[in-house]
């Protein structure tokens, strides 16, 4: 089946329907709000296989073709959420030795990965990570007409149609949610400021002397009005809670 629907460029519907359980965040959590459980997604194990070829290629071209952008640490071979500590440590240490204070933001998004706008995706798989033909065929099939179903206890809901999102749970969409957003690193290289992306959690900061620090604290404030209209012209929302 790998091969056939790799060939064909489409990802066969029997492969696309996820059934969604869900689970206690925590024990101690209130059992009536809705708050307290996280969606655990159940794919299929074939489709998993055939997800990761699929990554395995799509990485390979994207490293070969420095495609990712250096300071995106996510699901990628060499780095982990260690990447980003170090480099922001290394940052702060340099500008507290050079007698400089240094501002630091730190970004959350909302369900990002719930938000992810199909249309959009595919443009940018073609347009920035140079996706064409029937690797992207294969892309458009992988993302339309998938289905869930949810699962409490022994009550089940009626199948429903996943209109946006990168499927929980699967090995592309981690893939495709950094490429999703590959495009705000451009916002924080237009402010000039230090910066460092994993998944959904991006940190930016700027050091300068005791003096300014009244600048900096407007140039970051600039930068992050940019990244919210950035993120609401992408679907996606800042945490508020968590920035």
């Amino acid at each position: 089946m790998c091969n056939a629907s790799l060939q064909s460029a489409k990802l066969p519907a029997s492969q696309k329907h996820t059934i969604v359980l869900l689970r206690l965040k925590k024990p101690t959590l209130d059992e009536a709000d809705l708050n307290s459980y996280r969606p655990i997604s159940n794919l299929s194990f074939v489709s998993k296989l055939v997800e990761r070829v699929v990554a395995k290629r799509y990485v390979e071209h994207a490293e070969l073709n420095h495609l990712f952008r250096a300071r995106q640490s996510a699901y990628r071979h060499h780095h982990s959420p260690e990447t980003p500590v170090v480099s922001l440590v290394n940052d702060l240490i340099r500008a507290v030795d050079d007698d400089r204070v240094s501002a630091l933001v730190l970004l959350d998004l909302s369900s990002a990965f719930d938000t992810v706008d199909h249309d959009c995706l595919l443009t940018v798989l073609h347009d920035r990570f140079a996706v064409t033909g029937p690797a992207l065929d294969w892309f458009r099939s992988y993302l339309s007409e998938r289905m869930q179903t949810f699962i409490v206890g022994d009550a089940e809901s009626h199948t429903v149609s996943m209109v946006c999102s990168v499927p929980q749970g699967s090995v592309l969409g981690p893939l495709e949610f950094i490429s999703y957003t590959d495009e705000v690193s451009e916002i924080f290289s237009r402010h000039a400021v230090k910066y460092h992306v994993f998944a959904d959690v991006k940190q930016l900061s700027e050091s300068d002397k005791v003096s300014d620090t009244s600048a900096i604290i407007c140039h970051l404030s600039a930068c992050v009005t940019d990244i919210a209209t950035w993120c609401a012209s992408r679907r996606l929302q800042l945490n508020a809670a968590k920035t």
